[in-house]
């Protein structure tokens, strides 16, 4: 087998520009997309500028599989149980998945559903969205942004260790987490996403035009966000952890003004065009309950801390949305955690 590829799995906004990012280092990038439309070259236009050629375009995981060592998964987090079914059957000890974008525990869900599809041996690390960008027609993408800085974990330490070199030297803004709890609660959009949404419910249930960061927010509705940030520091210390400010965060995300959080949001040159979803089930509403707010909320009991906005969050959305949010997102069976107590849990990760 040769594995001189890197692949990415996914080709929405974030797969695409991380494709052609990795191209633009001179590395042979392998797109795995159903929608194989998807050109030998990526226009990429914004933050990040030209026509990257891509070595490979395909629908079959097995074709990817054969010619990288590295997979990518770019997709979206409630996607990581078909992804890691079609993955599995073609995954080796000789592989390594990153996680694009994982939020909570992602490398630890990851890792569990190939365990259950009988993949033994293979790393699971992961990151955040290090890209905002847009897919533009069937073979651009707009990089809105690009992030300064963020962290990595990885399913077990081990898997940092060994892996955490390779992925620095290619994305330079990054550095290790203490744990994956620590790196899924350092995500600025699971703080923000739910409560501006909710903050602007029938705006966005009428799918009327709204710059979400700049019109979505003001000096009463913000206090939303505040304490959405004190209910994930307060979780992350009762697991080893101490988060940065959103405003740190997100001056090291971007750069910007860090005098208050409102200050902060308004000043961030990629969020000032960005329109609010037009549907109140859009993906990332769905996906910041589902994979960070959820495991959130269990991780939360487990240690006896408080979080009544995460629960009202969960709660308002689920009856909005007419789903049972607490069962079917990220719980703690999924993570294999579920007989675990808060110690156990410590002692884990």
């Amino acid at each position: 087998m040769t594995l001189n590829g890197i692949g990415v799995v996914g080709a929405g906004g974030e797969g695409r520009a991380l494709a052609a990012y990795l191209a633009s280092r001179g590395l042979p990038v392998h797109l795995c997309t159903r929608d194989t439309r998807v050109g030998g070259t990526l226009n990429a236009r914004g933050r990040l500028k030209g026509a990257f050629p891509l070595s490979l375009v395909t629908d079959d995981p097995a074709e990817l599989l054969a010619a990288c060592r590295v997979v990518f998964v770019a997709t979206v987090t409630t996607a990581y149980p078909e992804v890691a079914a079609k993955l599995a059957p073609h995954l080796t000890p000789e592989h390594v998945v990153v996680l694009f974008s994982s939020k909570l525990c992602g490398s630890v869900e990851f890792s569990c559903l190939l365990r259950q599809a009988g993949v033994t041996g293979v790393d699971v690390v992961e990151t955040d969205a290090l890209f905002a960008a847009r897919p533009d027609g069937d073979d651009g993408v707009d990089v809105l942004g690009m992030k300064g800085w963020n962290l990595i974990s990885g399913a077990t330490p081990g898997a940092v260790d060994r892996h955490a070199d390779m992925l620095i030297e290619w994305f330079p803004m990054l550095e290790r987490a203490r744990n994956p709890i620590e790196r899924g609660l350092t995500d600025f959009g699971a703080v923000a996403h739910v409560p501006i949404a909710l903050a602007n419910l029938g705006t966005i249930d009428r799918a009327e035009d709204l710059l979400f960061y700049v019109e979505g927010l003001s000096e009463r509705t913000v206090v939303l966000l505040e304490q959405v940030e004190r209910e994930f520091g307060a979780v992350a210390a009762a697991y080893g952890a101490q988060l940065l400010p959103m405003t740190e965060v997100l001056d090291r995300y971007y750069g910007c003004t860090t005098t208050s959080l409102l200050d902060a949001i308004r000043s961030v040159e990629p969020y000032k065009a960005i329109q609010a979803p037009q549907s109140l089930d859009h993906r990332f509403l769905r996906e910041d309950i589902s994979s960070t707010l959820v495991p959130l909320q269990a991780l939360a009991a487990r240690a006896g801390v408080a979080t009544p906005m995460v629960d009202a969050a969960i709660t308002i959305k689920s009856a909005i949305g007419r789903a049972d949010y607490a069962a079917s997102g990220r719980t703690l069976a999924r993570l294999d955690w579920e007989a675990l107590s808060h110690k156990e849990i410590l002692s884990r990760i």
